[in-house]
């Protein structure tokens, strides 16, 4: 478990996916206001490392052909997307790609607008500022690092450099007690845990090719503060295993609503969606 005593978590942990992606372009800035809009308990976002060693929020450590545009207007080519490496440049040239006008072709409620990949430290201020203005409570930030051991020195820096930066990030910002380090690669959470951090943990889980709970966790090597699985993995027995354990259980990404109220049902701790207006039940039901 992490070494902190945080900020106590919300009765139900509605955490919008990306912001709130469904609605507006992901990892943005406007989207993340909106999920603030509509009552979300903590921001989900990724992020990357620029060429400056800046903490940059998105998905990919590249610019995405389906969603991005270059400088330039045209689309990032989908072909050689990867080439466009956010690692190989500074944040200034980051900052004139435009990843909002071309909309999602998944998400048709999406609201096309000009948007750029932002700072962290952008983003905290703008929810922080946001929160303060109307009179909201402090929330909560999950910030997943998008590595792999295959990325290194070249999508991203090392497992302890990018962990390490992020933190500064979240420690400058005065947020760290209400911050969330969650990932795939339980190389930064194994990192996080041995500096004493003091962040929560959350080993993120696929569903393709999921060797079960008791394997993830020999596998990360400690016990961390949440278990975060694709929600199709989700039933009876693994909330009971994972309570029993000592963790909260927080699935990723629940769209529909019979897959929210199911899970609610099952004892869910929260639950992450691209559409936060779906959940605003939810919140409402444990006022």
């Amino acid at each position: 478990m992490s070494l902190i005593s945080p900020v106590a978590s919300p009765a139900f942990d509605v955490q919008g996916h990306r912001g709130a992606r469904g609605l507006m372009p992901e990892n943005t800035i406007p989207a993340f206001l909106k999920a603030l809009e509509l009552g979300v308990t903590t921001l989900e976002m990724d992020v990357v490392i620029s060429a400056d060693s800046q903490v940059v929020v998105s998905h990919e450590p590249w610019f995405s052909g389906l969603i991005c545009s270059l400088p330039s207007g045209e689309p990032v080519p989908l072909s050689g997307e990867r080439s466009y490496r956010i690692y190989a440049m500074p944040y200034a040239e980051v900052a004139r790609f435009d990843c909002g006008s071309r909309g999602h072709p998944n998400f048709p409620e999406q609201r096309r607008m000009k948007a750029a990949k932002p700072l962290l430290r952008e983003v905290i201020a703008a929810a922080e500022a946001y929160t303060q203005a109307h009179g909201l409570p402090p929330v909560q930030y999950n910030i997943e690092t998008k590595s792999t051991p295959e990325g290194d020195g070249h999508f991203h820096p090392p497992p302890d450099v990018f962990t390490r930066l992020l933190y500064e990030v979240v420690k400058e910002a005065g947020i760290a007690d209400r911050t969330i380090l969650q990932s795939f690669d339980v190389r930064t959470l194994q990192y996080a845990r041995a500096a004493g951090l003091p962040l929560r943990l959350a080993l993120l889980v696929e569903a393709r090719g999921d060797p079960g709970l008791a394997a993830n966790l020999a596998r990360l090597g400690f016990t961390p503060d949440i278990y975060s699985p694709d929600f199709r993995l989700v039933d009876e027995a693994l909330v009971e295993a994972v309570h029993a354990r000592g963790m909260q259980l927080i699935p990723w990404t629940v769209n529909d609503v019979e897959a929210m109220r199911r899970l609610k049902a099952l004892g869910v701790d929260g639950l992450i969606t691209d559409y936060p207006d779906r959940a605003r039940f939810l919140l409402e039901a444990d006022r």
